[in-house]
């Protein structure tokens, strides 16, 4: 019989196994009823078999069972984790080591959970405050789509029918109209738009483009504010579950970098990790380093007393509570900021729209008498 690990890597011939995903879901349950067993005393092959023969056919089942085998081959739990850093985090694996090494992996991976699953609310409140000017945004498009293509062609007939002179607002918008109804025009625009967002795409892998874009994403106004709780909420967050739990604030910094792909914030990280390592704390490793202005003073001083009281683990634990708290407040005014002004937006560009229409309604009565 084919083992799971073989199955693993035909279930995906063209993707490497190290690149397969899981949802966020799957990985909490799977990560919440691993520690269930374990505390009621399951053997960890024991388990794992268990929750594989519960789980779905699909991609999270043949991996908790190719985990399951790659343990019973004699390989320990948290390098079998790693062969899928895709589902199984840095932050992740960091953890199951330490918990190997204390062996308190049931209570490890109970924390594990609970750090998942604030993490995915906190996910889950960003996504929610950028759906609303999503679908605002396609209401908008789908209205003035609607006004272009449907009800401008046939006020047109009725205007050229009779030989009227159109006002110059409504004949830009016949204009555009026309355009948008060519198919040379089309092609030619999406052909453009195409190479344009090619171009675009490999600027945005140079250094140049990452500094640009990650600079205009944490200065932009109301999203900027946000973004940065959202960062700092999961740092913090990640640094108080790692410290508490036995791993090493480098390692924790480490995660911290990983976790986010903005320039700036790893370039925080990073500095502040190699100012630990010439002996600095980590109060005055983040003020030395660049771009320190992204965390508030006001958290430096929280972190270098937890460092006093040896306490870092705690305080930053606080601080991921604090910032999670100021991210819902930084959601909440975004989105009654982007309400008025999206409904602005929709406003004035269907009101050009209706007026340019509506113009030449005027002198209708003057058209059809003639």
């Amino acid at each position: 019989m084919q083992s799971s690990r073989q199955t693993v890597e035909a279930k995906k011939p063209e993707q490497a196994v190290s690149n397969l995903r899981i949802k966020s879901s799957e990985l909490i349950i799977f990560t919440t009823q691993l520690s269930v067993m374990l505390e009621s005393g399951v053997v960890l092959s024991d388990a794992l078999e268990a929750i594989a023969q519960q789980t779905r056919p699909g991609i999270t089942k043949l991996v908790i069972q190719d985990v399951a085998d790659r343990i019973k081959s004699g390989d320990c739990f948290s390098s079998a984790l790693a062969q899928y850093p895709r589902i199984f985090s840095a932050m992740y694996v960091s953890m199951v080591k330490a918990s190997e090494a204390s062996g308190n992996m049931a209570r490890m991976l109970q924390i594990l959970s609970g750090y998942l699953n604030a993490d995915a609310d906190t996910r889950k409140q960003v996504k929610g405050a950028m759906i609303y000017p999503f679908v605002m945004l396609m209401m908008a498009i789908a209205a003035t789509g609607s006004l272009m293509f449907f009800v401008l062609p046939r006020f047109t007939k009725i205007y050229e029918s009779r030989g009227a002179a159109l006002p110059k607002l409504t004949q830009v918008l016949v204009t555009f109209s026309s355009l948008l109804g060519n198919m040379r025009f089309m092609t030619a625009a999406v052909t453009l738009a195409v190479c344009l967002g090619i171009l675009f795409w490999i600027w945005k892998q140079t250094t140049s483009g990452r500094k640009t874009l990650d600079w205009i994403l944490v200065h932009t106004p109301i999203f900027g504010t946000m973004f940065i709780d959202a960062v700092l909420t999961r740092s913090m967050r990640i640094m108080a579950t790692m410290v508490n739990t036995g791993v090493s604030l480098l390692e924790a910094l480490d995660v911290m970098k990983t976790s986010c792909d903005n320039y700036y914030f790893q370039s925080l990280w990073a500095a502040a990790d190699s100012k630990i390592r010439d002996g600095y704390q980590l109060s005055d490793s983040i003020v030395l380093a660049p771009h320190s202005e992204l965390v508030a003073p006001g958290i430096i001083q929280m972190l270098r007393a937890g460092e006093k009281s040896g306490q870092i683990g705690q305080v930053a634990d606080k601080v991921s509570i604090f910032y999670e708290k100021k991210l819902a407040n930084s959601i909440r005014t975004a989105t009654s900021l982007i309400e008025p002004l999206m409904v602005m937006i929709m406003g004035v560009v269907i009101g050009t729209i209706a007026i340019a229409l509506l113009l030449p309604v005027f002198r209708i009565s003057t058209i059809i008498a003639q």
